[in-house]
């Protein structure tokens, strides 16, 4: 981790900018592997998550990990970040999604930082949820497979949260294929950014015919 990731990090794990430091048992920044390199990103920490301060653990994260060794990497080879870095709950104190506002500051104030530090050569989206942070109108069950390019040139490519193929396990043919994609094109991207761009009302349009 180079000095201004790091410096980033300890700025992440300090925060108190909003309501989600009060239930939290600690802040979860993500976990970095090599400049110009994967990128996957989900919505939010879990209970599981908050407890261990990683990302993807329990059995999402081992299906997440299956997935990856499918296509040869492992974790220490990518980053793995969400763009809320607290765990949000509900009234009983569970699991809830984090809300629009929500991820609009944490992932404005965050994430986006994080991304210019690491220059990943291809970002994944795990869900609907982180899809919708980049790209609002965007929906995962027409978007999942394809690839999508943000202002700033990083290729984007949407793929389900591993959650919802536990519990929808017929997908797991098509989930495994979206992997292979994923191989395919971190090769062909060669750690450069595409060029060709689209603006964000673009996207937004561009989106809802996916």
């Amino acid at each position: 981790m180079d000095e201004k990731l790091a410096e980033l990090t300890i700025e992440i794990k300090q925060c108190e900018a909003c309501h989600l430091k009060d239930n939290r048992t600690q802040v979860v920044p993500g976990i970095y592997g090599p400049k110009n390199s994967l990128c996957i990103i989900g919505e939010a920490p879990g209970f599981n998550e908050d407890k261990e301060g990683f990302p993807f653990v329990g059995r999402s994260g081992k299906l997440l990990d299956k997935m990856l060794e499918s296509i040869n990497f492992s974790r220490q080879q990518i980053s793995i970040l969400n763009v809320v870095k607290c765990r949000p709950t509900d009234e009983n104190m569970g699991n809830r999604t984090p809300n629009e506002s929500e991820l609009k500051f944490c992932g404005e104030r965050w994430l986006y930082k994080q991304l210019n530090s690491l220059t990943p050569k291809l970002i994944v989206t795990l869900g609907g949820i982180s899809l919708k942070f980049f790209f609002p109108s965007a929906k995962v069950t027409k978007s999942a497979g394809k690839v999508l390019t943000l202002d700033e040139g990083y290729p984007i490519f949407a793929t389900f949260h591993p959650a919802y193929i536990l519990r929808n396990y017929n997908k797991i043919e098509e989930y495994s294929a979206h992997f292979q994609e994923i191989s395919k094109l971190y090769d062909q991207f060669n750690g450069e950014r595409i060029i060709g761009k689209t603006s964000r009302s673009e996207q937004k349009s561009l989106t809802d015919f996916m």
